[in-house]
């Protein structure tokens, strides 16, 4: 029996409180075979550069991060081939109508507000994972 495909999953965000909380409860979770977190877009970058065949399925993006802001480096991950179906989710503390309808307009694929709920969290990664759109700034 072959072992079902588990997910990569990449982090970026600043508050280092908020990147230790989200990086325990996704690591926790069976579905995710690697996760891992970067502070600005130019982190992340660069670890995309430096591995090739690293293909993660979700990168969840704070909004508001040093340098670049989220929507500019969703713009950067959007011309970036390799990232093609790569799903991303903002992940922000920006939780009004118009912050989410924002997000949607510049092409996240979700949206998950924060804080975030140490209950529903996992449960709304494993159904971005599945395919399901999620929109939910609490």
């Amino acid at each position: 029996m072959t072992e079902p495909h588990r997910a990569t999953i990449l982090v970026v965000e600043d508050n280092a409180d908020n990147m230790f909380v989200v990086i325990e409860l996704i690591s926790r979770m069976p579905s995710v075979h690697f996760v891992d977190g970067y502070v600005t877009g130019r982190e992340l970058f660069r670890m995309i550069e430096s591995r090739p065949t690293l293909i993660p399925e979700l990168i969840l993006l704070d909004i508001q991060i040093p340098g670049e802001d989220g929507y500019m480096v969703l713009k950067r991950i959007r011309l970036e081939p390799r990232l093609a179906q790569t799903r991303v989710v903002a992940l922000t503390a920006n939780v009004m109508p118009q912050d989410i309808e924002k997000a949607r307009l510049a092409g996240f694929d979700g949206f998950i507000g924060k804080p975030i709920s140490f209950h529903r969290f996992p449960e709304q990664i494993d159904r971005i994972l599945q395919g399901e759109s999620v929109w939910e700034s609490r």
